[in-house]
Protein backbone atom coordinates (compact mmCIF):
# COMPACT_ATOMS: atom_id res chain seq x y z
CA UNK A 1 0.00 0.00 0.00
CA UNK A 2 1.24 3.36 -0.73
CA UNK A 3 0.77 6.35 1.36
CA UNK A 4 -1.05 4.95 4.20
CA UNK A 5 -1.01 7.36 7.45
CA UNK A 6 0.28 4.63 10.50
CA UNK A 7 -0.91 4.68 13.58
CA UNK A 8 2.53 6.33 15.44
CA UNK A 9 1.94 9.46 12.77
CA UNK A 10 4.55 8.09 10.27
CA UNK A 11 3.60 8.14 6.73
CA UNK A 12 4.99 5.28 5.59
CA UNK A 13 4.92 4.03 1.95
CA UNK A 14 5.27 0.31 1.28
CA UNK A 15 6.37 -0.66 -2.45
CA UNK A 16 5.79 -4.14 -3.71
CA UNK A 17 9.11 -5.24 -1.74
CA UNK A 18 10.31 -2.34 0.21
CA UNK A 19 9.09 0.19 2.85
CA UNK A 20 10.14 3.72 2.59
CA UNK A 21 10.08 6.34 5.33
CA UNK A 22 7.96 9.43 4.45
CA UNK A 23 7.80 12.64 6.77
CA UNK A 24 6.37 12.71 9.74
CA UNK A 25 3.08 14.02 10.77
CA UNK A 26 4.81 17.47 11.46
CA UNK A 27 5.18 17.38 8.03
CA UNK A 28 1.81 16.07 7.01
CA UNK A 29 0.26 18.72 8.66
CA UNK A 30 1.03 20.70 5.84
CA UNK A 31 0.44 18.39 2.78
CA UNK A 32 -2.26 17.69 0.89
CA UNK A 33 -3.75 14.36 0.81
CA UNK A 34 -6.45 12.80 -1.28
CA UNK A 35 -8.24 8.83 -0.56
CA UNK A 36 -7.71 6.33 -3.39
CA UNK A 37 -10.68 4.01 -3.54
CA UNK A 38 -9.28 0.48 -5.46
CA UNK A 39 -11.05 -2.58 -6.65
CA UNK A 40 -8.91 -4.69 -7.71
CA UNK A 41 -4.75 -5.26 -6.99
CA UNK A 42 -4.17 -4.21 -11.51
CA UNK A 43 -5.70 -1.41 -11.52
CA UNK A 44 -3.81 0.94 -9.21
CA UNK A 45 -2.87 4.92 -9.45
CA UNK A 46 -0.49 4.16 -12.20
CA UNK A 47 1.07 7.64 -13.68
CA UNK A 48 -1.06 9.61 -11.80
CA UNK A 49 0.81 8.22 -8.45
CA UNK A 50 3.69 10.40 -10.30
CA UNK A 51 1.88 13.35 -11.20
CA UNK A 52 0.42 13.33 -7.35
CA UNK A 53 4.07 13.14 -5.99
CA UNK A 54 5.37 15.82 -8.16
CA UNK A 55 2.95 18.34 -6.66
CA UNK A 56 3.58 16.90 -2.89
CA UNK A 57 0.18 15.74 -2.21
CA UNK A 58 -0.07 12.56 -0.28
CA UNK A 59 -2.44 9.40 -1.13
CA UNK A 60 -4.06 6.72 0.75
CA UNK A 61 -5.76 3.99 -0.52
CA UNK A 62 -8.09 2.13 0.48
CA UNK A 63 -8.42 -1.53 -0.25
CA UNK A 64 -12.32 -1.62 -0.79
CA UNK A 65 -12.30 -5.59 -2.80
CA UNK A 66 -9.95 -6.74 0.72
CA UNK A 67 -12.21 -5.68 3.02
CA UNK A 68 -10.85 -1.81 4.12
CA UNK A 69 -13.92 0.29 5.60
CA UNK A 70 -15.02 3.00 3.36
CA UNK A 71 -14.33 6.53 5.56
CA UNK A 72 -18.01 8.27 6.26
CA UNK A 73 -16.96 11.26 5.35
CA UNK A 74 -13.89 13.29 3.65
CA UNK A 75 -13.39 14.87 6.59
CA UNK A 76 -10.15 16.76 6.05
CA UNK A 77 -8.91 15.34 2.79
CA UNK A 78 -8.34 17.32 -0.10
CA UNK A 79 -9.86 14.99 -2.71
CA UNK A 80 -11.38 11.61 -3.55
CA UNK A 81 -9.94 9.63 -6.45
CA UNK A 82 -11.83 6.24 -7.42
CA UNK A 83 -10.32 4.20 -9.89
CA UNK A 84 -11.45 1.17 -11.84
CA UNK A 85 -12.53 -2.52 -10.61
CA UNK A 86 -14.31 -5.84 -12.30
CA UNK A 87 -17.72 -5.41 -10.70
CA UNK A 88 -20.67 -3.42 -11.74
CA UNK A 89 -22.62 -0.39 -10.01
CA UNK A 90 -25.56 -2.60 -10.18
CA UNK A 91 -24.00 -4.75 -7.89
CA UNK A 92 -24.48 -3.62 -4.42
CA UNK A 93 -26.00 -6.42 -2.85
CA UNK A 94 -22.91 -8.45 -3.72
CA UNK A 95 -20.73 -5.75 -2.94
CA UNK A 96 -22.19 -3.67 -0.44
CA UNK A 97 -19.00 -1.55 -0.14
CA UNK A 98 -20.14 0.47 -3.75
CA UNK A 99 -23.10 2.11 -1.51
CA UNK A 100 -21.13 3.27 0.73
CA UNK A 101 -18.68 4.24 -1.83
CA UNK A 102 -21.26 6.26 -3.52
CA UNK A 103 -22.15 8.40 0.01
CA UNK A 104 -18.19 8.98 0.14
CA UNK A 105 -18.54 10.63 -3.24
CA UNK A 106 -21.49 12.69 -2.43
CA UNK A 107 -20.35 14.06 0.51
CA UNK A 108 -16.78 14.67 -1.46
CA UNK A 109 -19.48 16.80 -4.12
CA UNK A 110 -21.29 18.51 -1.25
CA UNK A 111 -18.20 20.04 0.17
CA UNK A 112 -16.73 20.96 -3.40
CA UNK A 113 -13.71 18.62 -3.45
CA UNK A 114 -11.79 17.47 -6.27
CA UNK A 115 -13.20 13.86 -7.23
CA UNK A 116 -12.16 11.63 -10.19
CA UNK A 117 -13.78 8.31 -11.16
CA UNK A 118 -11.36 5.92 -13.37
CA UNK A 119 -13.65 3.41 -15.34
CA UNK A 120 -15.64 1.69 -12.19
CA UNK A 121 -15.09 4.52 -10.73
CA UNK A 122 -16.22 7.20 -13.42
CA UNK A 123 -19.54 5.03 -13.57
CA UNK A 124 -19.97 5.16 -9.68
CA UNK A 125 -19.74 8.64 -10.06
CA UNK A 126 -22.60 9.16 -12.68
CA UNK A 127 -24.86 6.96 -10.61
CA UNK A 128 -24.34 9.29 -7.62
CA UNK A 129 -24.90 12.07 -9.99
CA UNK A 130 -28.48 10.70 -10.82
CA UNK A 131 -27.30 8.51 -13.87
CA UNK A 132 -28.04 5.58 -15.80
CA UNK A 133 -25.51 2.83 -15.30
CA UNK A 134 -26.03 -0.40 -17.90
CA UNK A 135 -24.35 -2.86 -19.25
CA UNK A 136 -23.31 -2.04 -22.66
CA UNK A 137 -24.30 -4.06 -26.25
CA UNK A 138 -20.51 -5.92 -25.94
CA UNK A 139 -17.45 -4.69 -23.51
CA UNK A 140 -15.07 -2.18 -24.79
CA UNK A 141 -11.46 -4.00 -24.20
CA UNK A 142 -7.93 -2.82 -24.97
CA UNK A 143 -7.02 0.19 -27.43
CA UNK A 144 -9.99 2.31 -29.33
CA UNK A 145 -10.05 5.77 -30.36
CA UNK A 146 -11.66 8.64 -28.53
CA UNK A 147 -12.75 12.05 -29.76
CA UNK A 148 -12.61 14.84 -27.73
CA UNK A 149 -15.87 16.65 -27.58
CA UNK A 150 -16.20 20.80 -28.47
CA UNK A 151 -16.65 21.67 -24.62
CA UNK A 152 -13.31 19.65 -24.29
CA UNK A 153 -11.52 22.69 -25.96
CA UNK A 154 -12.45 24.69 -23.20
CA UNK A 155 -12.09 22.57 -19.72
CA UNK A 156 -9.86 23.33 -17.52
CA UNK A 157 -8.15 19.44 -18.04
CA UNK A 158 -8.79 18.77 -21.62
CA UNK A 159 -8.08 21.98 -22.93
CA UNK A 160 -4.92 21.72 -25.65
CA UNK A 161 -5.03 18.07 -25.99
CA UNK A 162 -5.45 16.85 -29.36
CA UNK A 163 -8.96 16.19 -30.33
CA UNK A 164 -8.33 12.66 -31.17
CA UNK A 165 -6.03 9.60 -29.03
CA UNK A 166 -6.37 5.84 -28.25
CA UNK A 167 -6.45 5.19 -24.99
CA UNK A 168 -6.90 1.69 -22.92
CA UNK A 169 -10.03 0.46 -22.06
CA UNK A 170 -11.70 -2.21 -19.88
CA UNK A 171 -15.24 -2.00 -19.26
CA UNK A 172 -18.51 -3.22 -20.20
CA UNK A 173 -20.83 -1.11 -18.45
CA UNK A 174 -21.58 2.37 -19.57
CA UNK A 175 -23.35 5.02 -18.27
CA UNK A 176 -25.89 8.34 -19.31
CA UNK A 177 -24.32 11.63 -19.25
CA UNK A 178 -25.31 13.02 -16.05
CA UNK A 179 -27.53 16.22 -16.01
CA UNK A 180 -25.93 19.25 -15.71
CA UNK A 181 -22.78 17.48 -16.70
CA UNK A 182 -19.98 18.19 -19.08
CA UNK A 183 -19.68 15.64 -22.20
CA UNK A 184 -16.22 15.57 -22.78
CA UNK A 185 -14.96 12.37 -24.65
CA UNK A 186 -16.36 9.52 -27.03
CA UNK A 187 -15.75 7.08 -28.81
CA UNK A 188 -17.83 5.20 -31.64
CA UNK A 189 -18.97 2.28 -29.68
CA UNK A 190 -19.33 4.54 -26.17
CA UNK A 191 -21.17 7.80 -26.64
CA UNK A 192 -19.97 8.85 -22.91
CA UNK A 193 -16.33 8.27 -22.30
CA UNK A 194 -15.62 11.10 -19.70
CA UNK A 195 -17.78 14.29 -18.28
CA UNK A 196 -17.19 16.98 -15.83
CA UNK A 197 -19.41 18.34 -13.26
CA UNK A 198 -19.35 21.58 -11.58
CA UNK A 199 -15.61 22.43 -11.58
CA UNK A 200 -13.54 19.95 -10.18
CA UNK A 201 -15.68 16.61 -10.64
CA UNK A 202 -14.14 14.07 -13.63
CA UNK A 203 -15.76 10.88 -14.89
CA UNK A 204 -13.48 9.33 -17.03
CA UNK A 205 -14.11 5.51 -18.05
CA UNK A 206 -10.95 5.08 -20.38
CA UNK A 207 -7.80 4.18 -18.96
CA UNK A 208 -5.54 7.48 -19.44
CA UNK A 209 -3.49 6.29 -16.30
CA UNK A 210 -2.22 2.98 -17.22
CA UNK A 211 1.56 1.63 -17.40
CA UNK A 212 3.06 -0.78 -19.27
CA UNK A 213 3.13 -3.04 -15.96
CA UNK A 214 -0.52 -2.05 -15.37
CA UNK A 215 -1.73 -3.44 -19.01
CA UNK A 216 0.41 -6.71 -18.89
CA UNK A 217 -1.16 -7.16 -15.29
CA UNK A 218 -4.55 -6.72 -16.21
CA UNK A 219 -4.30 -9.37 -19.40
CA UNK A 220 -3.42 -11.68 -17.13
CA UNK A 221 -5.70 -11.35 -14.23
CA UNK A 222 -9.30 -10.99 -16.44
CA UNK A 223 -7.69 -13.15 -19.70
CA UNK A 224 -11.09 -14.95 -19.60
CA UNK A 225 -13.21 -12.01 -19.68
CA UNK A 226 -11.00 -11.11 -22.77
CA UNK A 227 -11.09 -14.55 -24.64
CA UNK A 228 -14.56 -14.21 -24.09
CA UNK A 229 -14.71 -10.87 -25.79
CA UNK A 230 -13.11 -12.20 -28.55
CA UNK A 231 -9.94 -10.45 -27.95
CA UNK A 232 -6.55 -11.43 -28.18
CA UNK A 233 -3.60 -10.72 -25.82
CA UNK A 234 -0.51 -10.54 -27.79
CA UNK A 235 -2.24 -7.56 -30.74
CA UNK A 236 -2.98 -5.43 -27.86
CA UNK A 237 0.85 -5.78 -25.92
CA UNK A 238 2.00 -5.26 -30.26
CA UNK A 239 0.13 -1.57 -29.88
CA UNK A 240 1.56 -0.69 -26.73
CA UNK A 241 4.88 1.01 -28.48
CA UNK A 242 2.33 2.92 -30.62
CA UNK A 243 -0.04 4.38 -28.15
CA UNK A 244 1.07 4.43 -24.68
CA UNK A 245 3.73 6.87 -25.45
CA UNK A 246 1.11 9.16 -26.31
CA UNK A 247 -1.23 8.42 -23.82
CA UNK A 248 1.02 9.02 -20.98
CA UNK A 249 2.18 12.67 -22.42
CA UNK A 250 -1.77 13.50 -22.28
CA UNK A 251 -2.15 12.08 -18.45
CA UNK A 252 0.36 14.36 -17.21
CA UNK A 253 -1.02 17.37 -18.56
CA UNK A 254 -4.63 15.99 -17.65
CA UNK A 255 -4.16 14.79 -14.06
CA UNK A 256 -1.55 17.75 -13.37
CA UNK A 257 -4.08 20.17 -14.18
CA UNK A 258 -6.89 18.33 -11.65
CA UNK A 259 -3.57 17.75 -9.23
CA UNK A 260 -3.19 21.50 -9.02
CA UNK A 261 -6.48 22.01 -8.18
CA UNK A 262 -6.47 20.28 -5.04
Amino acid sequence: MCGTLENDGALTVVAADCRRQRPSRKGFDKLRSVWVLQHTPSETLGTIEDVLRGHQIGFNYIETYAGKSVPGEMAGIAGLIVMGGPMGVYEQSKYPFLREEMRLIESALALGRPVLGVCLGSQLLAAALGAEVKRGERKELGWHAVTLSEFAAQDPLFAGVRPEFWPFHWHGDVFSLPKQAVGLASSRQTPSQAFRYGKNAYGILFHLEVTQEQIAQMLSDFAEELQEAGGEAPEITAQIPRHLPVLKEIAGDVFGRWASGL
